[in-house]
């Protein structure tokens, strides 16, 4: 059965009140990338306001109507280090290959890059639509959820500093968020890590370009032992005695 995979905010639970939480969470990092080139992976990134974003250009990237650019996710038609920033929303969770999307992000994205992933928490009340029959074909419970330790490990293996790790939405999506309820505000408080939607913010590490040596060679010192005459006289010496 083929997966369905969200092509607006309004089509998951919620939705609105998920991206306007996400944007107001990513609203303060905006100011903080420079460079040329900001890439929005998938329609739902392409949506994302970005006020305050000092960068020369923004472009989305996407199979659908609307992008700048269409491609699949698997093999961008960009070249290597040339993009400053790349935010993806809900995307892991709706990719058969989820670690080859982040090796091709990698491969794009300049040093000292930001990466900006958003993306469902299963340590959180949205898991409860994962284990109930009704809503398992829905989304975004018929996608994948991947814990943000795993998706930190992934970005570790690539070589990148995770210099943010966010909770938000501490709501099991399965009715309306009409306010915080006692329960949520208690979550929120003493369970900070279950927020349903997570927000990690990593850069991209320079690596070195020479070989490290794990030990520098000791220089030997430019002198030699002194001469052993005295102990070979007092040898002599001793056998003279005997």
């Amino acid at each position: 059965m083929k997966v369905l995979v969200p092509r607006t905010w309004s089509q998951l639970p919620n939705g609105e009140k998920i991206k306007a939480s996400v944007e107001r969470e990513l609203e303060s990092w905006w100011p903080r990338v420079f460079g040329y080139h900001m890439l929005s992976l998938g329609p739902l990134s392409a949506e994302l306001k970005m006020p305050g974003l000092p960068v020369g250009r923004q472009f989305s990237l996407f199979d659908g109507d609307g992008a700048s650019l269409r491609a699949e996710f698997s093999a961008l038609p960009i070249q290597n280090g040339v993009i400053d920033a790349v935010v993806m929303n809900m995307l892991l969770e709706f990719e058969h290959d989820p670690y080859k999307l982040l090796r091709e992000t990698d491969r794009v994205l300049i040093s000292g890059g930001y990466l900006f992933i958003v993306g469902f928490n299963p340590l959180s009340p949205a898991f409860i639509g994962k284990v109930l029959p009704k809503y398992q074909d829905k989304l975004p419970w018929c996608g994948r959820f991947f814990t943000p330790s795993r998706v930190k490990d992934w970005l570790g293996l690539l070589g990148y500093q995770v210099v943010a790790d966010e909770r938000i939405i501490h709501h099991h999506l399965l009715s309306e968020i009409r306010q915080q309820s006692i329960w949520q505000n208690a979550l929120k408080a003493w369970l900070p890590g279950t927020g349903s939607v997570y927000l990690i913010v990593a850069r991209k590490l320079e690596t070195p370009l020479t070989r490290i040596h794990a030990r520098q060679k000791v220089r030997q010192p430019n002198w030699t032992a002194a001469p052993t005459a005295g102990r070979t006289s007092l040898k002599n010496d001793t056998v003279k005695q005997k």
